[in-house]
């Protein structure tokens, strides 16, 4: 991998751009759908792998807490690697937090997803 290059987040690809208005909008399907069928994510020290267990994960993540999501960052690692920082705020404990998407490409679907502070 090389330096990340700060972007637009319109300049994210599609994939990733489908994937995130997804998963705003809770809309587990339309989210799983951005992964391979091996995809792996890892999540608050917690890895899913394959399709059932990232769906597990989609379905559930954050549901327990109401909160809002910005797109405050975006960066090209290299042809396959891209991160999109969120801010989150809401009732969780903290209420406000910034967490790093990293995204691996396969084609035109997500490998891996790794989200982090």
């Amino acid at each position: 991998m090389t330096e990340p290059t700060s972007i637009r987040p319109d300049q994210l690809p599609a994939t990733i751009r489908d994937y995130l208005a997804a998963h705003q909008a809770r809309d587990t399907d339309a989210a799983l759908g951005a992964f391979t069928p091996t995809a792996v994510v890892i999540d608050d020290g917690t890895t899913y792998r394959g399709t059932d267990e990232i769906r597990g994960f989609l379905s559930k993540a954050g549901a327990e807490f109401t909160y809002t999501t910005t797109l405050v960052a975006a960066e090209r690692v290299d042809d396959t690697h891209w991160v999109a920082a969120h801010r989150l705020e809401g009732d969780f404990p903290g209420g406000v937090v910034v967490l790093r998407y990293r995204f691996a490409l396969d084609g035109d679907r997500v490998a891996e997803l790794v989200i982090a502070p």
